[in-house]
């Protein structure tokens, strides 16, 4: 059953979103070459729970981890450990927190120092095919207006959405109805209404749409070893107008300034693109 928000649930989501954007964009600054997830991971709870904030990930449904840390093919659910980042790896930090009894749910992809172009492109892809989705995320569409508009962005490119996989509802359940997937027909699925709060996550390969689980039945990779993006942000959809970014705070609709691809000029993936290769 879809559950719908009120405003004052909204607002408690907004809070958790904005705190769960500080806690990312802090992780985005301690990404470099040799530093290991597991790091990363301690930061994370530790920033969480000085905010009076629960890691939901930690001890869902027998994670032991407050981040999802993949790393290059693998695409979600990555468990942090001692290794080491590469210069050259990509690395999707996925996570959620809970404060006041309601969850928020955002995803980036980070480059690990100098990245092949080849990377890049999977990341700006990735983060393209939001905003592709989120646009059409409005009162009276429906779920598969946005899968829709993901998997043609992504195909344009010659990349490939992850199947088996989506986006979902959330509130005070970290996945709620309705799921949201990376690939389908629009006009199809549930329809968009005011007070709905869903995340979507485009999970793109540079390969095949296929993946495999590894050995700790969690951590999924990339069938045939292809580099693999992960982008999310929890919304809001409203009566009128555009999905609010709860997850995105600073972002506004109105203020913001979108490049021909239509993702904002100055956007989450700037940070850590002063170096990269022009050439593979």
């Amino acid at each position: 059953m879809i559950s719908i928000k009120n405003p004052s649930q909204i607002e408690k989501m907004r809070r958790a979103g904005a705190l769960l954007h500080d806690v990312l964009m802090y992780l985005r600054s301690q990404v470099r070459p040799g530093i290991s997830t597991l790091e990363l991971d301690a930061m994370a709870e530790k920033m969480m729970r000085e905010h009076n904030a629960i890691p939901s990930c930690k001890g869902y449904e027998g994670f032991p981890y407050t981040l999802c840390t993949s790393i290059n093919s693998e695409i979600v659910h990555g468990f942090p450990s001692k290794r080491r980042l590469e210069e050259g790896d990509i690395l999707s930090i996925d996570t959620c927190l809970i404060l006041d009894g309601w969850q928020s749910d955002s995803a980036i992809t980070v480059p690990v120092g100098r990245i092949s172009a080849e990377a890049q492109r999977l990341i700006d892809l990735t983060e393209e095919c939001f905003w592709k989705g989120v646009r059409l995320a409005v009162a009276g569409n429906r779920v598969g207006d946005i899968s829709s508009a993901v998997e043609t962005c992504a195909k344009s490119y010659g990349c490939k959405p992850v199947r088996a996989l989506c986006g979902h509802g959330i509130g005070r359940e970290m996945h709620e109805d309705p799921e949201v997937p990376n690939f389908g027909e629009a006009g199809h699925g549930p329809r968009l209404r005011e007070g709905m709060v869903i995340c979507i996550e485009p999970m793109i390969s540079a390969g095949t749409w296929q993946v495999k689980c590894q050995s700790n039945d969690w951590t999924y990779e990339i069938a045939d070893g292809s580099l693999s993006s992960h982008y999310e942000h929890t919304i809001a959809i409203n009566a009128n107008g555009m999905p609010e970014l709860l997850t995105y705070p600073e972002f506004s609709w109105e203020t913001a300034e979108f490049d021909e691809r239509g993702v904002p000029k100055i956007s989450q993936n700037d940070s850590q693109n002063a170096e990269k290769e022009e050439k593979l």
